[in-house]
């Protein structure tokens, strides 16, 4: 199992677990569109909840590490997609940050509407040129938009990992809970803004309030594209 769906009342749940580092992997990526669509068919919210201590690792460093070129640009290219739905969901989104959160995991907090994270020592940032790999511009696009002025460049060039309170300072993060309670607590925050929101007024004006990110994420696809298939 890689991704389950539930619907509670009138949020829907996605769960992702794939027994290791939720590696966002073509088949992930897949499901959870599929997740998506269901959702914004009979739901007013979603919470996004990762497994036990991890939320996601990042990309699939088996694809990222092939050398096929072209396969690292479709993914990367997928998860930009990803990233990019999210961001202009009809439907807020909550995740349940339940542990380490690299790469892709990060940049899905930086396009949810609300993160709750787990207290603790868990990793969580753009690890990507500590790995070697260059940050996509779909990245640096939501990270200039979501993170604290002060961490832009250390949490992007640096690669600087943050944890607990440390993660809501510098913006992957709007509150950590006890481990234990991510989970209901996502849950909760979800149902309160599916009660709360008309859904028609948040789709207007998240789209208006994030019109120059969006029309920037949709070119920086393109780009990204282009980049990792010269290199």
């Amino acid at each position: 199992m890689s991704v389950a769906y539930e619907l509670q009342s009138n949020v829907a749940v996605v769960r992702m677990d794939d027994g290791k580092a939720n590696a966002f992997s073509f088949a992930l990526i897949d499901a959870l569109h599929a997740a998506f669509d269901r959702a914004e068919k009979e739901a007013k919210a979603i919470a996004w909840i990762g497994r036990a201590e991890r939320f996601s690792g990042g990309f699939d460093l088996g694809v990222m590490r092939s050398g096929d070129m072209g396969e690292v640009a479709k993914l990367v290219s997928a998860g930009g997609r990803l990233a990019l739905r999210a961001y202009e969901s009809p439907l807020p989104i909550v995740i349940g940050c339940t542990g380490h959160a690299l790469a892709m995991g990060a940049v899905a907090l930086l396009a949810a509407d609300l993160r709750i994270g787990a207290a603790g020592d868990w990793k969580i940032g753009l690890n990507e040129v500590a790995i070697g790999l260059t940050l996509p511009t779909f990245a640096t696009v939501l990270a200039e938009e979501r993170l604290s002025v002060r961490h832009r460049q250390r949490a992007q060039a640096l690669a600087e990992i943050y944890a607990g309170a440390g993660a809501v300072d510098a913006g992957f993060l709007d509150r950590v809970v006890p481990a234990a309670d991510v989970e209901r607590e996502a849950i909760a925050e979800a149902a309160k803004l599916a009660e709360l929101l008309h859904l028609g007024a948040h789709r207007a004006t998240k789209l208006r309030v994030r019109r120059a990110a969006l029309a920037a994420l949709r070119e920086s696809l393109e780009e990204d594209l282009a980049s990792t298939v010269a290199s």
